[in-house]
């Protein structure tokens, strides 16, 4: 046990959750489709919200990072997810009732004990959706405002930033995201979430695989790195992966390699830069703009990390938790522990909660000690340290359901431990202290091999044909500028963008890749590419002075009732600068 000492911070804490969906309203139900937004408003969002509230009702420090992907923000306001949700409840509700009476005429008390807790579970999230008035995003919000959360924005559709074909794109996945972030949260965000820690450098580019139609070679030229494209929106800092700051070079700042002298507010870079403290500081992005438009990044820490990660030898993997993959039908609810390493699903053991609220408790107390060891080496040397775990939003509570109860005990363990530790936000802590010196970052991602090869490879390469002529095609479109002549074509023009968007995102190819539901994936890209050239035709056709049909009229609008998100989309983000 760690010796207790004064409540002076020498150290941070800074937890990355990154909640993020597809946009899946409108495009199927189960079990790909509208069903995931379903679960992980029920199992994830609701509860992270819960335990916003039930901190700050115990007056408990808290503090984290949290993107809310555009996406994802515009289809949790959705008319049609309002709608569903209590639907969806009342569902889970009924079948854990039936479920109850079955264990109940079997003798499997014990069955029927988590069956009335399921029961519970929901009424709970029923109750609580109707104290937000629906509307899951002002939940947010308040614990937005009162410091608890910082709330990052992201790509408008998760677009896969450094392999699109334009800076265009690039530019208008930003601007369009920064949008929605703005319409829904009411203030502009000061960090990004590169989607999957994605990065490239400036400097010339070549495009990967040719644009469908067109007949190598592909020539180079050119691009924009993506810290220019989020300093251009007013953006203070990014994640990266842990590689990414581990191969990266010093570099001089700008103004260093001007006057040939160092500034007192990077003199630290010089005394911070040791391989134990590479990971725990921010650090400015080298690039053309970084004198003018300096952009921070934090790397991301493996060694905590992986406890949360992994199942196989992290807290989640632990035998009393809920085990994810075995599931009682038609309700779907879960009744079993993880039991073990590689037990079979018929030997799973019946879940027992009361166990697996002490073990997320243990577990917490582990890693807040496991956190305060790792910054050890750093502490005490001019900067203070910041150990940054970013990880996706869906893993608590739906992926490992004691998940949000293990935040809930982080911060409890924090505050009880009295370490001279705590929890902060990126922007609250790069507005106390130096960034530790100029990074030149490799490109690459947190993917597999830190590289690009999850969205870019065999199976998805035929994707990539696609999207580079669309980008292409759309560049050109709102260029010429003609969209604007008349309120027909504007339509045209603004949902042709919104079929874009939906073609960049990157869940596409990840879902090909693990092949978690790539089905689902190469259908959902397909059927945006058949709208996106639908209305490409129509368009061509306008601008050839040919009216559209009874039936292309009805065609436009059902795709635009279809994929009804960002309103206030501009095709002139996509015009060539």
């Amino acid at each position: 046990m760690l010796k207790r000492t004064s409540r002076r911070p020498v150290g941070y804490l800074n937890l990355t959750l990154h909640a993020h969906l597809p946009y899946v309203i409108h495009h199927g139900t189960w079990p790909h489709g509208l069903e995931w937004l379903l679960e992980a408003a029920a199992e994830t969002y609701l509860p992270l919200l819960r335990m916003l509230d039930t901190l700050e009702q115990d007056n408990i420090p808290f503090k984290c990072n949290l993107n809310l992907s555009p996406v994802l923000l515009e289809q949790l306001a959705h008319p049609a997810f309002r709608a569903e949700f209590p639907r969806y409840l009342e569902r889970k509700i009924n079948s854990a009732r039936e479920d109850e009476a079955y264990f109940m005429q079997s003798g499997e008390a014990h069955f029927a004990v988590t069956a009335r807790y399921w029961q519970h579970y929901f009424q709970q999230a029923r109750q609580q959706f109707a104290e937000v008035q629906e509307d899951i995003i002002a939940g947010f919000r308040h614990h937005a405002e009162t410091g608890r959360i910082e709330i990052l924005t992201s790509a408008a559709t998760h677009g896969y930033l450094p392999l699109l074909g334009t800076d265009e794109s690039v530019r208008a996945q930003l601007r369009t995201g920064l949008a929605v972030h703005q319409q829904h949260l009411g203030r502009p965000p000061r960090g990004m979430w590169s989607p999957e820690c994605g990065y490239r450098s400036a400097g010339d580019w070549r495009a990967p695989v040719l644009p469908e139609g067109s007949h190598g070679p592909a020539a180079a030229y050119d691009r924009i790195g993506m810290e220019q494209a989020f300093a251009e929106n007013h953006l203070d800092y990014f994640i990266v992966d842990t590689h990414q700051v581990e191969q990266s070079e010093m570099a001089l700042a700008p103004y260093q390699m001007q006057t040939r002298q160092i500034a007192r507010d990077v003199e630290p870079a010089i005394l911070n830069h040791a391989p134990e403290r590479r990971l725990y500081q921010s650090y400015y992005v080298n690039g053309p703009t970084a004198a003018a438009q300096p952009v921070a990044v934090f790397p991301r820490d493996p060694r905590t990390s992986v406890q949360v990660w992994s199942g196989d030898t992290g807290y989640p993997g632990d035998g009393n938790y809920l085990d994810f993959h075995k599931k009682r039908w038609p309700g779907g609810h879960r009744y079993w522990k993880v039991t073990g390493p590689e037990i079979d699903m018929g030997d799973k053991a019946p879940y027992q909660l009361e166990a697996a609220q002490e073990r997320a408790r243990i577990h917490a107390e582990h890693y807040v000690e496991l956190v305060y060891e790792t910054l050890q080496s750093g502490i005490g040397d001019g900067i203070p340290p910041i150990l940054t775990s970013p990880f996706d939003a869906e893993l608590f509570g739906h992926w490992w359901f004691e998940g949000t109860l293990w935040l809930e005990q982080v911060a409890r363990a924090l505050a009880s431990k009295n370490l001279p530790l705590e929890m902060t936000t990126c922007s609250e802590y790069l507005d106390q202290h130096p960034r530790a010196g100029y990074l030149s970052i490799p490109e690459g991602s947190w993917g597999r091999n830190g590289t690009h090869e999850v969205w870019l490879n065999d199976e998805t390469r035929w994707t990539w044909q696609h999207i580079y002529a669309a980008e292409a095609s759309v560049r050109a479109i709102a260029t010429e500028g003609r969209w604007r002549e008349d309120a027909l074509g504007e339509r045209i023009v603004k949902q042709l963008c919104r079929e874009l968007l939906l073609l960049e995102s990157s869940d596409w190819q990840f879902l090909i890749t693990t092949e978690s539901a790539r089905d689902y994936a190469e259908k959902r890209f397909r059927e945006h590419l058949d709208s996106f050239r639908a209305l490409e035709a129509l368009w061509i056709g306008l601008m050839q002075q040919d009216p559209l049909s009874e039936a292309q009229e009805k065609q436009l609008a059902e795709i635009e009732e279809q994929d009804n998100i960002f309103a206030a989309i501009s095709p002139a983000d996509w015009a060539r600068q």
